[in-house]
């Protein structure tokens, strides 16, 4: 699939690995950001992307930098739209107990493109059964 792209950086994104499932995204700063344990920033990335209808981008974290300096995405992932034209933006958390420091080209999320479909709701008055049936939360004793 090709998606058409600007960066401000003049750096593509790019596959790390032959089965990278996902491409890091850099941070695109003018001078240092720090954030401080417990503080949440957006953080620009300078890249403008056109995905084709039936496609979103989710931005997720990276393992890395989870594991070892506690910083991670706000809201878990993030879904960039096929109609969406701006700046892709991370939205990042330090939970650990250090100032982290973002500097310019500092890799800071990974992003995964997925098709999806659009769906139509059936209301009906009760659903079909299944052996798990309404069970969840742990309901298996796992």
């Amino acid at each position: 699939m090709e998606i058409k792209i600007v960066s401000k950086s003049g750096i593509i994104p790019e596959y790390k690995t032959a089965g990278s499932a996902g491409f890091d995204i850099s941070a695109y700063l003018e001078e240092p950001v720090v954030l401080k344990p417990g503080e949440r920033k957006l953080v620009p990335t300078g890249l403008f992307i056109e995905l084709p209808a039936g496609y979103e981008a989710q931005v997720r974290g990276r393992s890395g930098l989870a594991l070892k300096k506690g910083i991670g995405l706000v809201n878990g992932i993030g879904t960039i739209d096929s109609d969406y034209r701006g700046e892709i933006g991370v939205i990042l958390i330090n939970w650990g107990n250090e100032d982290f420091i973002i500097n310019n080209g500092d890799r800071i999320a990974q992003v995964v493109v997925n098709r999806y479909e659009h769906v139509c709701f059936n209301i009906v008055d009760e659903l079909g059964d299944t052996e798990r049936g309404g069970g969840g939360f742990g309901h298996t004793g796992v």
